[in-house]
């Protein structure tokens, strides 16, 4: 069972994917001589598997949308997802990123530059199987802090979590934790930047921003994360520089200050729109760009190129949790005259992306690229 907490929230059930999503944020009173025993819960997991992919971005008047549309105006996104939904329902924990807004239904709906898109595109995340979602993306003040909360209405009511922008201030200092069968597993997540929209005056807490490769935001976050009992915590950072396969030196000098930290496990990237390499440092992966995992740019190639990261956590005899498995799945955004689906790469582009994951010695350090 799949749960995800707020620290100190009031307690809130959630139904999403057959699982209750968030704990009370309370330890329960202590029992009584009136009151009947309780019997201990199962024992946490000893491995888990997480799973995560790039950006999810909706183009406007395009085949991704034409192909969604449906007669009476409203849309439906699920075929998009659903030759890998497989791949991501697998996973105990399955984290995306959602670069854009969302519209109120109905529209109207906007495109590049600044999103308002189709909220049903929440729907179809939750029905392929995401448990989570990043939220903070240099697109997150794109229809304000109007669009801001919408957005993460529209997430809970899916029964996805999420964490990188808030509706509240308190919201921005909870850590966010879910619970993967037992395990607590902390998500923190920054922007470098909101291309150049100012935070609202007084709200300045609405999105979490990195002045990449400062990130000293993400260390304090993964901090309480940490002292609220996470036993494993996730870092996801969109930055730096689009459409080049190479991390930038700010980009390469952030993640390293990040798994340098006893608090953060794990890196995800996003933003480039197309994929960058995995590494390992010092025992840890980052995925420095997983690409696109939703768009139709104008830009061909690459930027339809994605990747899916799977990571195995295992606690070891310190009890500890560490990655022992890391797997790469290359996929590629296909469009198609009437619809486009994200499917697993063929053999042409499986090589050109196995070749960028590779760049930073990733195979020899242990992952493993493999067919969908």
């Amino acid at each position: 069972m799949r749960r995800w907490l707020a620290a100190g929230a009031a307690a809130l059930l959630l139904a999403g994917c057959g699982a209750d999503r968030r704990d009370p944020g309370a330890e329960p009173s202590a029992p009584t001589s009136a009151a009947p025993s309780t019997p201990a819960g199962p024992a946490a997991a000893d491995s888990f598997t997480l799973v995560a992919t790039g950006d999810v971005l909706v183009h406007q008047d395009l085949s991704l949308t034409a192909g969604a549309r449906q007669p009476d105006g409203s849309y439906d996104f699920s075929g998009v997802l659903a030759p890998v939904a497989p791949l991501i329902g697998a996973a105990d924990l399955a984290v995306c990123h959602l670069e854009t807004p969302v519209a109120p239904p109905g529209g109207p709906y906007r495109g590049y530059p600044s999103f308002a898109v189709q909220p049903e595109i929440v729907d179809a995340l939750a029905g392929a199987g995401y448990d989570e979602c990043s939220t903070a993306s240099n697109h997150s003040l794109d229809d304000g802090t109007e669009g801001l909360a919408r957005t993460l209405d529209a997430l809970d009511a899916a029964g996805i979590g999420h964490t990188g922008t808030y509706r509240t201030e308190a919201e921005s200092t909870a850590p966010q934790i879910l619970d993967v069968h037992g395990v607590k597993v902390g998500h923190v997540a920054a922007t470098f930047g909101l291309n150049g929209v100012p935070l609202p005056a007084g709200r300045g807490w609405s999105v979490d921003v990195a002045d990449v490769p400062d990130v000293d935001g993400m260390l304090a976050a993964a901090a309480r994360a940490r002292a609220a009992g996470a036993e494993v915590v996730v870092a996801s950072l969109h930055c730096c520089v689009e459409y080049d396969s190479e991390p930038t030196d700010a980009q390469v000098a952030a993640v390293h200050t990040l798994l340098a930290s006893p608090d953060i496990d794990l890196v995800l990237g996003h933003h480039a729109h197309v994929v960058q390499p995995f590494e390992r440092i010092d025992g840890e992966w980052v995925a420095y760009g997983l690409g696109n995992h939703i768009a139709e740019m104008a830009r061909q190639g690459p930027t339809y190129d994605s990747v899916l990261a799977r990571f195995t956590f295992t606690r070891g005899s310190d009890r500890r949790f560490a990655v022992t498995r890391a797997e790469a799945v290359p996929l590629h955004i296909d469009v198609g005259t009437e619809a486009v689906r994200v499917v697993p790469a063929a053999p042409l582009t499986f090589r050109r992306v196995a070749e960028v994951l590779d760049r930073r010695g990733a195979v020899a350090s242990g992952l493993q690229v493999l067919t969908g």
